[in-house]
């Protein structure tokens, strides 16, 4: 049988801790994006967060039912962090460009955490409700639902797949991210075009962009694809390709973000 939920309210300690302070979801949430942030993710853990909070490591577990449970939880609050004064405008194509951004934007804030929850799902009140936007955006820009799923599966997994990979490269040590970015100058910028003449005709390119983060470009892409599928309103582009979204294979939307991502190119 499943465990009860219990109100944070009747969860949190009814004393401060040595340190004054009133435990609650948010302030272990926090805590716990800081310990991250400064020691990565071997750096997390029930005592140090503990003794971040100047409280014992098994008051936590009148929060969260485990270190897990508050893995999820820092997933659902980067999400938060993302919508906090977002609303939509009415215009599809600007509002999900804009959720995707903001979504990305936080993941990448906080790489170590991003690498440990971009793949998974919370089912918690932020998630829920940035999923149902982005829903909501679609079915109101005139989507099909099969559309509408197909897309929101596209947008979500690409932004959250470019967050991990993004936030990965980040949460390198230093030394390892530069010379990963020192590559295209060492050795890509100096291949002669008579071994690889493509390489060698975009190498000042490929030094400059490959060093930034290509999600931008290819959420454009992906929104011009939607777009294109829509067709000019009260046209029959959404409807015309429902049933080839609903037949075609592929995860259904309670899976989005459940499995592990593929490995990504570069």
């Amino acid at each position: 049988m499943a465990k009860r939920v219990v109100p944070e309210e009747k969860r949190r300690r009814r004393r401060p801790t040595r340190s004054g302070q009133v435990l609650s979801e948010a302030l272990i949430v926090d805590a716990a994006l800081r310990l991250l942030r400064e020691h990565g993710s071997s750096g997390l853990t029930a005592r140090r967060l503990g003794l971040a909070l100047d409280c014992d490591p098994s008051t936590l577990y009148r929060y969260f039912r485990g270190m897990d449970d508050l893995t999820l939880a820092l997933g659902d609050a980067l999400v938060g962090r993302a919508l906090r004064g977002w609303r939509p405008t009415g215009e599809w194509r600007a509002d999900l460009r804009a959720v995707g951004l903001r979504i990305h934007e936080a993941y990448v804030s906080h790489p170590q955490a991003a690498v440990l929850t971009a793949s998974r799902v919370s089912g918690r009140a932020n998630e829920l409700a940035a999923d149902e936007a982005v829903l909501d955006v679609l079915r109101s820009a005139g989507f099909s639902p099969a559309e509408t799923v197909r897309i929101y599966h596209a947008f979500i997994d690409t932004t959250l797949g470019f967050a991990a990979l993004d936030a990965a490269s980040l949460a390198l040590p230093g030394a390892a991210r530069r010379a990963d970015e020192e590559m295209w100058h060492s050795t890509y910028a100096r291949l002669p075009a008579s071994t690889h003449p493509r390489i060698a005709e975009v190498a000042p390119l490929l030094a400059a962009r490959m060093v930034t983060s290509a999600y931008p470009t290819a959420l454009d892409m992906l929104l011009d694809s939607a777009a294109a599928r829509l067709g000019p309103p009260g046209g029959p582009g959404a409807a015309g390709t429902a049933d080839r979204a609903a037949s075609g294979p592929g995860r259904t939307a309670g899976a989005v973000r459940g499995g592990a991502p593929g490995p990504p190119s570069r």
